[in-house]
């Protein structure tokens, strides 16, 4: 169980990571549509970045674990509501196991006990 946790801690936040340091790279043709779909700009990209790499770090201090998890499903669940609004159903639906990564990793460090 123990080492489940940490390949999905792992994997977490080398997606915040990627996905933070991509936010600061020129978009191709095929990521500037879905942004402008999404309807998220340019200039609101950086702080994407920034707040894509401080959930990746949050990760590692036990004293942000939960927080950290808790602000990645809200991104997730606001990159969903986007596409939805959009009418891409496609990608709201492909949003769903990044959904479930945090909410898991959450439930593996607090098990209900009975």
């Amino acid at each position: 169980m123990k080492i489940f946790s940490i390949v999905l801690l792992l994997i977490s936040a080398f997606l915040s990571f990627k996905h933070g340091w991509d936010a600061f790279q020129p978009a191709n043709a095929q990521q500037a549509q879905m942004m402008s779909e999404l309807g998220i700009t340019k200039s609101v990209m950086p702080f994407f970045g920034v707040f894509s790499i401080l959930i990746g770090l949050m990760l590692f201090f036990p004293q942000t674990f939960v927080l950290s998890n808790i602000l990645n499903t809200i991104v997730i669940v606001l990159i969903m509501a986007l596409a939805l609004n959009a009418g891409n159903y496609k990608m709201a639906l492909f949003e769903i196991p990044f959904l479930a990564m945090p909410l898991v990793m959450i439930w593996l460090k607090y098990p209900f006990k009975s």
